[in-house]
């Protein structure tokens, strides 16, 4: 059970805020900042937000106010020794913030955490984490309604909209409960329009992605027991079709929809060294697959990130270990 007064407590005892999210972020992580960021200001807080990662050109709808930046150590580094409070969302590992590692881990002011993620580093001075929610935008919507810090308006009930229906799969996934359609319920009420938050988010894609999305699938493998499917796209595909890393969010979801598979992985090779996304069905511990590779997640939604050249000689290793954990 999360504190929400403890959190309440830090939140009306401070004045200013950095918050931050992970390496190459999603729309929860980028929703979960702009809730949290609107959430602070109406309490007339100093808050800036400052990533790793450029936004994604299908989430710039939330930053229409210029609120969210690019870390630039020259303008940001003095920042996290000068604000109040460091807030880490959508994450719970200090290496998912790269570049931001360092002046975050070294600054001397109070850290906090919020997240749905399991296994948490011990990064921060007080954890906000349950993996039961099914996404931080859902935790900062409890928060907000048990603690009545602010009133839940359009502005914020926006963000949170994105951050569930994205972590949820649309609400296929198995943390869609009765409750968080009871939650969707009340920001519909608010003025939420889900066509056009889709739109924005899925409808709207580069013709480069929409060709990247060719290659991957063309690439799709199965095991000798069609039970893992996985695909690779590599760092020639971005650079011939001009696409993004940022451009495969959700490809490796395309894997389980092939019958009778049940693991789904996604191998990106980038500029320096590769990148694995790992999906599961049903009860397989996708996360402690990752684990094995220094990396992790959820049970059925993980991945891992390598700083070397050899992702085609880790392929067999990692589908090795991957058919582990099919039983």
């Amino acid at each position: 059970m999360i504190d929400f007064f403890k959190l309440k407590e830090i939140v009306l005892s401070n004045n200013s805020f950095l918050l931050t999210t992970h390496v190459n972020p999603d729309a929860d992580a980028i929703g979960s900042e702009t809730a949290f960021y609107y959430l602070l200001k109406k309490l007339g807080k100093e808050v800036f937000i400052i990533n790793h990662s450029a936004t994604p050109y299908n989430m710039e709808f939330f930053n229409k106010d210029k609120i969210i930046h690019k870390y630039d150590e020259n303008l940001h580094k003095d920042l996290f020794n000068n604000v109040d409070v460091l807030v880490a969302l959508d994450f719970n590992r200090s290496d998912r913030v790269v570049s931001m590692k360092e002046p975050f881990t070294k600054s001397d002011k109070l850290k906090i955490c919020i997240d749905h993620h399991q296994l948490p580093e011990d990064f921060v001075d007080h954890l906000f984490i349950d993996s039961d929610y099914c996404a931080t935008g859902q935790i900062i919507y409890d928060f907000i309604k048990q603690t009545n810090i602010i009133e839940l308006d359009l502005q914020i009930a926006n963000p949170i909209y994105a951050a569930i229906m994205t972590d949820t799969g649309s609400f296929r996934f198995e943390r869609t409960t009765s409750e968080v359609h009871r939650i969707i319920a009340e920001l519909l009420d608010l003025g939420v329009s889900p066509w056009e938050i889709y739109d924005q988010l899925y409808d709207q894609s580069k013709f480069s992605k929409i060709k990247l999305l060719g290659r991957a699938l063309n690439s799709v493998k199965l095991d000798a027991e069609g039970r893992i499917g996985y695909m690779v796209i590599t760092q020639k595909d971005f650079d011939e079709l001009g696409a993004l890393e940022s451009d495969t969010e959700n490809f490796v979801n395309y894997n389980l929809s092939v019958e009778n598979v049940v693991i789904g992985i996604l191998f990106i090779e980038l500029k320096n060294g590769f990148k694995v996304s790992i999906r599961s069905k049903g009860n397989i511990p996708v996360n402690l697959l990752a684990k094995e590779f220094g990396g992790g997640g959820h049970i059925n939604a993980s991945g891992a990130r390598f700083f070397t050249d050899n992702m085609q000689e880790m392929i067999p290793v990692i589908l090795s270990k991957a058919k582990g954990y099919l039983n």
